[in-house]
């Protein structure tokens, strides 16, 4: 942590306010009664910031506090009749409430929001029903009393419900806000929020989310034991009726009210529990009523709490005076230049290498026997259609297979690696990105970074400075990824995962979502990581990009390695394009029906995701009766391109015109069916939602079960969930079709299935094709594409880089070049002649 003169400002803010406080209270102007209520709004403060920064902090929403606050209640009253001395009291007050803390937040690290408070909540009843029945000791219903306690360190005696406590209560309470101030900012902190907000993420950067839940809860409920042995104090009495269920609720709304996780939160928070009493009185009304309409009124016009609501103004005015108005930030100047090549591979020794490495998921292989070695300062590039088992390969790397079983052997650095937890693995030396640039929603982008560091210095944060210049994020250290679009939260985590010089970095799909400038800047980087001898694990299915930055390549399907060459000859193996572009299969391709009448027509349409840019500037024409295949690797676009044909999905430019009164139906990408439903339900579903009801529905009911094969009309009461993956998919587009769309979209019908199943699916949608319905099929494999479909666009990156009929002889090697590089474009307007002249095949 590094204290600079704001940060001990701030800090200071605490004491100086308790100052001033305790003046006031020493010459008359707080009226003696009132001095109690004081000393009591100090104690709450506590409690509030422990449950609040608890909740803020880490994601733990805590019903046990009031079993906390007790036990340091009790603590005083106990120590008070045997003569314990004022610190001892306090350091065991605050051992236990430790302890405990510690072990709920460990247990309940594994569990939702919602059991976390069931957990607490338990931990409360437990607790007063040991409080009511431990009456030798607690006094049960009676009570106990707090007389006196007395300083071993000859601070003098503390009388309970006197002045002196008070005094103290206040005091306490400026010192616990005063070290909540360079808490907020210090490591802890951050780690404590990454863990919240992302915790795969988080594991890959050392982070282990359970401990960091226990730590937290320990804290917290330390700070609060704390602040029960004040309350016994200044009471001089000590019953289990403060320590109610409900008082753990009054706790939460007041962290709602005063702003979660906020340090000024809990002034206002504790200040609001001492006089909602009051409050009550004045209006007449019982306090629930009166908590209940205040914390509705927050809810409702102050979502963030009083404090945040309060702070915005400010920070967006600072923000405005500080920075000029938003803007994309632009690429360093230096990484305009030209890449220069790159270097050649390392010759140096073996830094990884897997053998034999198989994960499954029950009966699932993901990841089949693979085997590789890496060299220090080696770039290798893996490539595969989706589903090949490339995700799981760096998942396997990085220690995130989750539930999946993981055998055979790998060493990092000389030492065993798949035994080692995925925390651990960051210390080890391995860098990882993710596909989605999974960032900490709530830190900043230089606490994205800093979070790495488990104390930070000045000089961790003068290294960070400088890697965010490098990747052009310096302008924007102190704002939120969310504030940033893609492109940027993509060199984000690149830069996460770049801290700490690792030895091995990963990077999953680096290249997608990225305009060009982006994708020269991150090539650049990862050649420079390359001359400065770190090894590169890379996938994605920009393949151009890919290669360009990568000394070997390892080619992926089905979970097993199919092939293995240098980025100029990797394609040329049969196999690894196979696995691409598919292998034709002689099927025939049904006959077109009509032909003239446009169904669905697009002008223009391009549509982004958070800055992502998914579609571009695409014209298409579905007609009817033709069966037109949209193919493209994973990630150009197809899944966009389904909604927005379908219509569940409006574009963000241009537009979708329909050739009269045309009803569209899609099978999504992953079925989407409702596992836990039946199969007769599932269509039952589909079809309410159209409108359909009554004879209609059971008319549409009967002929849709017998498009399905014999084994599943048998079986229309079985839960959807307990079918085959080729099953699922049948019941997927029977439930598309039971709407009678004049236009079916199918989107990746073979993923995931047996080739025997694959040509099943297939044949009963050539069924419908023969039937005269207008089909568009979007497809990863080019060749099965352009062997049942009358027209075919392939997509890359979003355009549609070629257009054509499967009979135009041009047009298969215009589709291939543009799966794999966007095509020529000099010959995209001969494709776009010969889609109009050449005849149907």
């Amino acid at each position: 942590m590094v204290f600079n003169r704001s940060l001990l400002a701030r800090a200071a803010l605490g004491p100086a306010a308790g100052a001033v406080l305790m003046a006031f209270m020493a010459s008359g102007a707080i009226p003696a009664y009132q001095m109690y209520s004081v000393g009591l709004a100090a104690v709450y403060t506590i409690v509030v910031l422990s449950v609040g920064l608890l909740a803020g902090w880490s994601g733990i929403w805590s019903v046990g506090h009031p079993a906390f606050f007790a036990i340091g209640a009790y603590f005083a009253a106990y120590g008070s009749g045997h003569e314990w001395p004022l610190e001892a009291v306090i350091l065991g007050a605050v051992a236990t409430g430790a302890v405990l803390g510690a072990f709920l937040g460990y247990a309940g690290a594994r569990f939702s929001v919602l059991y976390i408070a069931l957990l607490t909540l338990a931990f409360t009843t437990v607790t007063l029903e040991l409080i009511n029945r431990w009456s030798s000791v607690t006094g049960g219903d009676q009570g106990v009393p707090v007389v006196q306690l007395r300083s071993a360190l000859g601070l003098g005696t503390l009388l309970g419900g006197g002045t002196e406590a008070q005094y103290l209560a206040v005091g306490a309470a400026a010192v616990v806000l005063a070290l909540a101030v360079p808490a907020a900012a210090s490591g802890l902190r951050m780690r404590l929020v990454a863990a919240k907000s992302h915790p795969l993420a988080a594991r890959t950067i050392g982070i282990a989310p359970e401990a960091q839940s226990s730590l937290s809860f320990a804290v917290s409920g330390a700070c609060t034991c704390f602040a029960g042995v004040l309350l016994g104090l200044l009471t001089g009495f000590v019953s289990p009726d403060p320590f109610s269920l409900s008082f753990g609720i009054s706790l939460i709304a007041a962290c709602v009210l005063g702003g979660v996780g906020t340090i000024l939160g809990a002034v206002v928070g504790g200040v609001y529990l001492t006089w909602n009493p009051s409050l009550s009185s004045a209006v007449g009304m019982p306090q629930p009523v009166v908590q209940g309409l205040v914390l509705i009124a927050v809810l409702l016009f102050l979502p963030g709490g009083v404090v945040p609501f309060l702070a915005k103004p400010a920070r967006s005015l600072l923000r405005r005076v500080r920075r000029r108005p938003d803007a994309e930030v632009p690429l360093p100047a230096d990484e305009l230049t030209d890449i220069a090549p790159l270097g050649p591979s390392g010759d140096g020794p073996v830094l990884l290498h897997l053998e034999h490495v198989s994960v499954s998921y029950g009966g699932l292989k993901a990841l089949e026997d693979a085997s590789l070695s890496l060299r220090q300062n080696e770039i290798l590039a893996v490539i595969g259609p989706n589903g090949a088992g490339k995700t799981t390969l760096l998942n396997a790397l990085s220690g995130l297979t989750g539930n999946g079983r993981v055998s055979g052997s790998a060493e990092f650095a000389g030492r065993p690696l798949l035994k080692a937890r995925a925390t651990a693995r960051r210390r080890l030396g391995i860098g990882r990105t993710f596909q989605h640039a999974e960032v900490f929603s709530e830190l900043t982008v230089a606490e994205n970074v800093l979070c790495t560091r488990r104390r930070i210095t000045a000089r961790d944060r003068a290294e960070v400075t400088r890697l965010l210049r490098s990747v052009g994020l310096a302008d924007v250290a102190d704002r939120r990824p969310g504030e940033l679009p893609f492109g940027l939260q993509k060199r984000l985590d690149l830069a996460r995962a770049m801290a700490e010089d690792p030895k091995l970095l990963v990077l999953d799909e680096p290249f997608g979502g990225l305009d060009a400038g982006e994708r020269a800047l991150l090539a650049r980087h990862i050649r420079r990581l390359h001359a400065e001898g770190t090894a590169v694990v890379v996938i994605d299915h920009v393949l151009d990009d890919l290669f360009s930055v990568a000394h070997r390549v390892l080619a992926f399907d089905f979970g097993r390695t199919i092939g293995e060459g240098t980025p100029d000859t990797v394609l040329q193996d049969p196999k690894v394009r196979s696995s691409y572009l598919g292998t034709v299969d002689g099927r025939t391709r049904p006959p077109a029906q009509g032909g003239e009448r446009s169904m669905i027509r697009l002008h223009g349409v391009g549509h982004t995701y958070g800055g992502v840019v998914a579609l571009r500037d695409v014209d298409l024409d579905v007609r009817q009766g033709v069966v037109l295949g949209i193919a493209g690797a994973n990630g150009a676009g197809k899944s966009t391109l389904a909604g927005i044909l379908h219509g569940s999905l409006e574009p963000a430019r241009g537009d979708r015109e329909l050739g009269g009164a045309v009803r569209t139906s899609l099978a999504p990408e992953g079925r989407a069916l409702f596992k836990t439903l039946s199969l007769r339900e599932n269509l039952e579903v589909a079809a309410y939602a159209a409108g359909i009801s009554g004879p209609p529905l059971r008319a549409r009911l009967e002929e849709t079960v017998q498009w399905l094969p014999a084994r599943l009309r048998d079986r229309m009461s079985a839960s959807a969930g307990g079918l085959s993956g080729g099953e699922q998919q049948m019941l997927a587009i029977a439930r598309a079709l039971i709407v009678a769309p004049d236009v079916l979209i199918v989107d990746e019908p073979a993923l995931g299935l047996a080739p025997a199943l694959v040509d099943e699916v297939y044949d009963r949608l050539a069924t419908l094709a023969h039937e005269g319905l207008t089909v568009v099929l979007l497809e990863q494999l080019l060749s099965r594409a352009m062997s049942v479909c009358h027209e075919v666009a392939v997509l890359h990156e979003g355009v549609v880089a070629a257009q054509g009929r499967p009979g135009d002889p041009e047009f298969a090697a215009l589709a291939e070049a543009a799966y794999f590089s966007g095509g020529l474009d000099a010959a995209a307007p001969t494709a776009a002649a010969n889609a109009r002249t050449s005849p149907v095949n």
